[in-house]
């Protein structure tokens, strides 16, 4: 029987977020009240929110289901989230978690198995996923996505008078700067047609990945459209985390004028699926949970991209920590730091080391490890894209 915390969510974030979008539907399919400041509070309880939410992070009291690990994670700049009366916590998936220990435990599998499978599938979505997703915003919809415009709107029952209208520039700008960082990286002749600070940069010495990004989010959409065809969700008929996270990560493109109408066009059942969550309905979905012979294509695209990312991330962060290297993730992308070469799908890339994804396969890996071998034969029976996942987990066994 499906229960629900009785207590209202609020959420600090904007509808710009993928992981603020997979938040809210984690809370629609729990059956959970929620509202989203700024955009939905007075700009008392927003300054009181925001007030709150600066002396919690300065004093590191901002809390993580599962708890946070000291140098492997940071703070995001939004969403956050708290129960009434509770302290602010952050993290898409441990909201996820968070709902399901208190009583939404459809969002999370029990059989094991499945509950690999969720987690497996919530973190490519979330970490890959999203590299997918901001390349369409800021590269292939550079012409028509209005995101700068949106936040601005959202912020301005925060903001003082006059700044949103600078957000409104700015953010833009900021976003597309960040794509190298967010393994968007364009060739070093690209030009868009667009002003130069809304121009995704190239960078020097670190190879396009522009052709990457573009076949692996079509990849991604046909994996969805034919598991669509199928069932309802991504584990059979039941809404779950993993569903959220697919979710928050597409639909982030949805609002972006041109990514929309290429998924339109190229996935049109993923684009129902996802208006259909953003007005709730999964919330009355019901059923068994089960790995089907559907989820083999995104199991498979899954295996391409986000499994061999994280293990050669994880390999460069032992050689750099082993070197003395202290600083990683942005900072020291922008400083040139920490970076590595790889290989993904037959293509080049250029990164730098991120301590977040160096925890999230360390999880993954252990996840792995809990499972019995006759568990591992059965998600390798239904699914062989994960030997992959085996090969590149198994030295983490305990």
């Amino acid at each position: 029987m499906r229960g629900a915390p009785a207590q209202q969510l609020t959420f600090f974030g904007v509808e710009a977020s993928p992981y603020q979008l997979k938040m809210q539907a984690l809370a629609d399919g729990a059956g959970v009240a929620w509202r989203r400041l700024p955009a939905q509070g007075s700009r008392w309880q927003n300054t009181a929110l925001y007030a709150q939410l600066g002396l919690a992070r300065t004093r590191g009291k901002i809390t993580r289901v599962p708890a946070l690990v000291s140098g492997m994670d940071e703070y995001p700049s939004v969403p956050f989230y708290r129960f009434d009366g509770e302290d602010i916590r952050y993290d898409s998936s441990g909201l996820g978690r968070d709902l399901a220990l208190r009583g939404a435990g459809h969002l999370v599998p029990e059989d094991p198995v499945l509950a690999f499978v969720c987690r497996l599938l919530d973190e490519a979505f979330d970490e890959f996923g999203l590299y997918m997703v901001h390349h369409h915003r800021w590269v292939n919809s550079a012409h028509t996505n209005k995101m700068g415009d949106k936040t601005a709107a959202e912020m301005s029952r925060l903001l003082p008078p006059g700044f949103a209208r600078r957000l409104a520039r700015e953010l833009p700008q900021r976003q597309v700067r960040r794509c190298p960082y967010l393994f968007s990286v364009a060739p070093s002749d690209y030009d868009c047609g667009m002003p130069l600070a809304l121009t995704p940069p190239s960078r020097e010495g670190f190879p396009s990945t522009h052709t990457l990004l573009d076949q692996s989010w079509r990849d991604y959409l046909a994996a969805m459209e034919s598991l669509l065809a199928v069932q309802p969700y991504l584990l059979g008929d039941q809404f779950s985390l993993a569903d959220a996270s697919a979710y928050g990560q597409l639909a982030m493109n949805l609002g972006d004028g041109r990514a929309e109408e290429l998924m339109r066009e190229i996935a049109p059942r993923t684009h129902v699926w996802l208006q259909k969550i953003s007005m709730g309905e999964h919330g009355h979905s019901g059923g068994e949970s089960a790995l089907s012979e559907a989820l083999g294509p995104l199991l498979d695209v899954v295996g391409a991209t986000f499994i061999p990312l994280m293990a050669q991330n994880a390999v460069a962060y032992d050689r750099e920590v082993a070197g003395g290297q202290t600083k990683f993730n942005e900072s020291a992308f922008d400083s040139g730091e920490a970076l590595y070469d790889g290989e993904l799908r037959g293509f080049p890339f250029r990164a730098v080391v991120k301590t977040f994804q160096v925890q999230v396969w360390r999880e993954i890996g252990q996840a792995w490890a809990e499972l019995s071998l006759s568990q591992h034969q059965v998600l390798l029976n239904a699914c062989p894209a994960l030997s992959a996942l085996q090969a590149v987990c198994e030295p983490l066994e305990l």
